[in-house]
This record gives structure tokens, C-alpha cells and sequence, in this order.
């Protein structure tokens, strides 16, 4: 692996680079959101997908959810109807995961059965830079070990996951809370998991 050690706020642009090189290689890449570190690929590498499920384990059952760096680029990815509009554009960037019904460009190995997507823009300025130098969503899914233990920190990540990940933009130490998980994907919103994020919008 890989390890670069950027500025939280202010990363080193030539870090940002070469893990967009890696990600386009079809590589996998560890990164700090606003919640946990993510460990994630390009939203169109195959093998890069499949790599992430043998990492994750044979328990792994879960969808990823991926990321994009702004609001206006969720459109392009998911069906957003004004509803999920105006909430989104209140809370974003942050710690949420939005569920939203997939739109064509989103690989179908990456939906749901009900066609859903979950879709994260997340307050961190590293995996903001990334995204968006990509040029197109990033596949994510939390840094754990085989048992499901978040990793939260940057040396702990390498001597658990050295071995099967390719580089990884470190950070420091990040949040061990986990994104607030909210589908808009019919009328009624429902939140299914209430974590770093304040879910009081969707009880007004």
C-alpha cells in the first residue's frame, strides 16, 4: 500500500493526483469523509468492485453506497424529485446517506433490488478533491476488518488492510460515528439509520 499524508483541509494536490491515477487504473483507494475513512474504487471498474467485496469478507451483504463531490452532480446519478431536492440541498455536504432511485448511469451492479442508490457528499474536503478530479462517482464502503470492526485509524488501517488495498490518503484520526442513512426514494421519507447527522428535518 501506498500511504500519502495529506492536510486535512488543505490537501497536497500531487496526493489528489496520484490516487485519481490509481482509481482510473482500476486500483482501490482509503480516504477520510466526514465520518468514517471510506475504502472505495471508480463507480466503473468491475474488478476494483469485486476487489472491495473480498476485502469486506464472504459476510459482506450490503450495497455500497458511492460519492460525488456537490448537489448538483447527484442528478446524474439518481432520480431526485423537488421533495429530496430541497432536504438534500439543506444538509449537503455531510454525514448522509441518501437513498435515491438509480438513474441509468449508475452501473446496475450497483443497485439495489428496488433500483435504489445511496449517494453520500460528504464535509471533507479530501474525498471532496478526489471526486471531483475523478470526474465521477467514487464506490465507497467503510474501512473494517473481517469482523466488522470500523478502523479509525490511519496506522491501525494500514496494518489491517496493507495488504489488499492499494494506496491510501491519510488524515489523522477521524470520526467513529456513522452517516445518517435517510431513502427519498418514494414520498414519504424514512430515515433508517440516525447517525452523525441531525435527522429532525424529516420530522417536521
Amino acid at each position: 500500500m501506498e500511504v500519502y499524508e495529506l492536510h486535512p483541509v488543505t490537501p497536497q494536490k500531487r496526493f489528489i493526483t496520484k490516487a485519481v491515477e490509481a482509481l482510473r487504473d482500476g486500483q482501490t483507494v482509503i480516504f477520510p469523509t466526514d465520518t468514517f475513512y471510506g475504502m472505495g474504487c471508480s463507480i466503473y471498474s468491475k474488478s476494483a468492485i469485486e476487489r472491495l467485496i473480498a476485502i469486506k469478507g464472504s459476510g459482506f451483504d450490503k450495497l455500497f453506497s458511492f460519492i460525488v463531490p456537490d448537489l448538483k452532480d447527484i442528478s446524474t446519478y439518481a432520480r431526485v424529485s423537488d421533495y429530496a431536492y430541497k432536504k438534500m440541498k439543506r444538509l449537503l455536504p455531510g454525514p448522509y446517506t441518501f437513498i435515491l432511485p438509480a438513474a441509468r448511469e449508475v452501473p446496475k451492479r450497483l443497485w439495489s433490488k428496488r433500483k435504489t442508490v445511496g449517494i453520500r457528499v460528504p464535509d471533507h474536503s479530501i474525498v471532496i478533491e478526489l471526486a471531483q478530479e475523478l470526474g465521477h462517482p467514487l464506490v465507497s464502503t467503510s474501512t473494517t476488518n473481517r469482523k466488522g470492526d470500523i478502523l479509525t485509524r490511519p496506522d491501525e488501517i494500514e496494518a489491517v488492510l496493507g495488504y489488499a488495498v492499494d494506496v491510501m490518503l491519510s488524515a489523522g484520526y477521524v470520526s467513529n460515528k456513522p452517516s445518517s442513512v435517510i431513502d427519498l426514494s418514494t414520498d414519504e421519507p424514512v430515515v433508517i439509520r440516525e447517525g452523525a447527522g441531525d435527522v429532525s428535518i424529516f420530522c417536521e
